[in-house]
Parts: structure tokens; C-alpha cells; sequence
């Protein structure tokens, strides 16, 4: 399972056609899962579950379960769980982040105000645990559980960071396997939990999960820097004094003047258009998204090489459509 470069111009859609089927009917797990006989709460659960996104998560899990056998109804509760979970921390983060949009469409928060939006998360991830538990799923729920803890310590690891802006890459490497490739290795493990009892595959496939994760992050992160795939910048991660891949890298190659004088735009002048401008400039010609981009593909090829000797097959090929399509998307 080599190379993905000759299945990046698929679309999501032609991705999903093996799991076509599985995908509607997870679908339906997910809207029963949420139902409420609490006429605001099933409002509420009404308007999420029409403003859904590319569910990816999801995705990993039915391609991870059919790489490693059949779809099993255990695959739809893990399946579930992770929308369930992942829709809580979004529900929360914009709680958190004070923002009104999601996807394009009002967050919950901007709709029905702070307080119900913080129940409704605490709803979802209540929810999560049920669906586990009803379906006697608990080697998922440990699988999920950990992500969400690791979820956690990395959104507080960052912040605390963020306040000495003292991130190492070894610290940025950590940061970004808790915060977001967490619950993308936990998908497919989850789903190839689902399907098989050998412990060494789930672990794999969380492992290779993880690779994709932190690959997904990195990809992230340089759009903040305007590459050349995404052209102008937006300077959203500097603004939050967010330290990243590309302007890590440059810091470490800068002498101790410069060094100290790119931290100050950073931490003082992160609002300042034209020095955010000119530190970007030193970013791209210090190498930093050359060092980003290059980090990016050894994670993408370390994934594709843990996954090498499953079987050649349509959910195989869809996975490597999926990861070429996550790292080359344009937002």
C-alpha cells in the first residue's frame, strides 16, 4: 500500500462508495442515538444532525472495520460513539472559542446562547457512553475514553505553552498526538476493534491512525502560512500565539537576535498586519513549510508502510484515496 499520489484527484464521494451502504446506516444509528423526549434538547439535536460535516471520523472507522473483515453492528456503536464524542468537543470548543460559525452555519452557542450549548455537549457525550454501554461495546469505550482524555491534556498542554510560547518540536509532536490525532487513531482502531479480537491489529491501526492525525495537523498548521497549495495566508494561529511546525523550525534556525525579535512579533504584535506579513516571510524563507511539508509525508508514509500487508481491496484502496485527500485538501 504505496504512494498515494495517484489517487489525489478522487472525491470524497467516489471515496466512500465501498462504504456507501454502511455509511446510510450508520446515519440512522447516529439520529436514533440522539433522539430526546426533551422537545428543546431534540431541536437542538435536529439542527446538528442536518449541519453535519464530511463525517471523517466516521469514515475511518467503516474503512478501518472493512480492511480488517466485515462490517459487524459493533461497527456502527463505534462508529456512532466517535461522531457522538467528536461533536460534543465541537459543541464545547466554540463554547470556549466564542465563535458564532461552524461549517458555515450558526454554532450551537450562537443560537441558543452558552448554557444550553454547554449542556448539549455534556448531552452528546452522556449519549456516547450509553451507546457503548447498551451495546456492551466496552473495549471501544476504552479506546474512545483515552482520546478524549488525551483530547484534553492537549488543548491544557498548548495553553500552557501558549503563555511562555517555550514549545520545543518534541513539545509540538506531543501537543498535536493528544489534541488531534487522538481521536482519529482511536477511530480506526475502534473500527478495527469492531471486527477483530487481535490485540496487534487494533494497535496498529491506532498507530497508523495516529500518523494520519498528526500528518491532518500539519497540513492544518500551514495553512496558516498561505503555502503554495493555499496561497493567501491567515495568520489565524499566530494571532492565537499558537507556535506550529513551520514557525518552530524557523526559530530553531534563527541566531538568539532574530530569534528573540520573532517571539516579540508572536506574543506583542500578533494583531499587526505587516509584521505578522513580514514574519511569514521569514518563515518561508527560513525552509520552515519545506520542513512542515517534508515531516507531513514521513508521517504519511510511515502510515501507508503499518498498513502494507492487508489485503489488497476496495476499502484498502479507499483508504489511501482518503488519506491523500486529507493531506492535500485546500482548507
Amino acid at each position: 500500500m504505496q504512494d498515494c499520489q495517484p489517487y489525489m484527484k478522487r472525491s470524497l464521494q467516489d471515496i466512500k462508495a465501498p462504504i456507501a451502504s454502511e455509511l446510510e446506516a450508520f446515519e440512522k444509528h447516529f439520529r436514533d442515538s440522539v433522539r430526546s423526549r426533551v422537545a428543546l434538547l431534540d431541536k437542538i439535536m435536529h439542527y446538528i444532525v442536518h449541519r453535519k460535516g464530511k463525517q471523517m471520523r466516521p469514515i475511518f472507522v467503516l474503512l478501518s472495520a472493512k480492511m480488517c473483515g466485515d462490517i459487524t453492528p459493533k461497527t456502527y456503536t463505534a462508529a456512532s460513539l466517535v461522531e457522538l464524542l467528536h461533536t460534543a468537543t465541537l459543541v464545547h470548543d466554540d463554547v470556549v472559542d466564542d465563535a458564532h460559525q461552524r461549517r458555515g452555519m450558526f454554532s450551537i452557542n450562537a443560537l441558543w446562547k452558552n448554557k444550553i450549548a454547554v449542556l448539549v455537549g455534556d448531552y452528546l457525550l452522556s449519549r456516547g457512553l450509553l451507546v457503548a454501554l447498551d451495546n456492551e461495546a466496552y473495549d471501544i469505550l476504552q479506546i474512545m475514553s483515552r482520546a478524549v482524555r488525551d483530547m484534553s491534556e492537549g488543548e491544557l498542554l498548548q495553553i500552557e505553552k501558549a503563555r511562555r510560547l517555550d514549545i520545543s518540536e518534541d513539545v509540538y509532536f506531543d501537543i498535536i498526538s493528544k489534541k488531534t490525532a487522538s481521536l482519529i487513531a482511536a477511530s480506526c482502531a475502534a473500527g478495527a476493534a469492531s471486527v477483530t479480537t487481535d490485540k496487534s491489529v487494533v494497535d496498529k491501526f491506532y498507530a497508523f491512525g495516529e500518523c494520519i492525525g498528526i500528518a491532518f495537523q500539519i497540513r492544518d498548521d500551514l495553512f496558516d502560512y498561505g503555502d503554495a497549495d493555499v496561497g493567501k495566508p491567515r495568520a489565524i494561529d499566530i494571532k492565537e500565539k499558537k507556535m506550529t511546525l513551520p514557525l518552530i523550525y524557523t526559530l530553531q534556525q534563527a541566531d538568539p537576535s532574530k530569534r528573540k525579535a520573532l517571539i516579540r512579533v508572536v506574543e506583542k504584535h500578533n494583531t499587526n498586519k505587516e509584521k505578522v506579513r513580514e514574519l511569514i516571510r521569514d518563515v518561508h524563507a527560513s525552509g520552515g513549510i519545506t520542513y512542515a511539508e517534508q515531516k507531513m509525508k514521513q508521517y504519511v508514509d510511515k502510515a501507508l508502510a503499518l498498513v502494507d500487508d492487508i489485503a489488497p481491496s476496495p476499502a484498502t484502496t479507499s483508504m489511501k484515496e482518503l488519506i491523500a485527500y486529507v493531506i492535500d485538501r485546500k482548507k
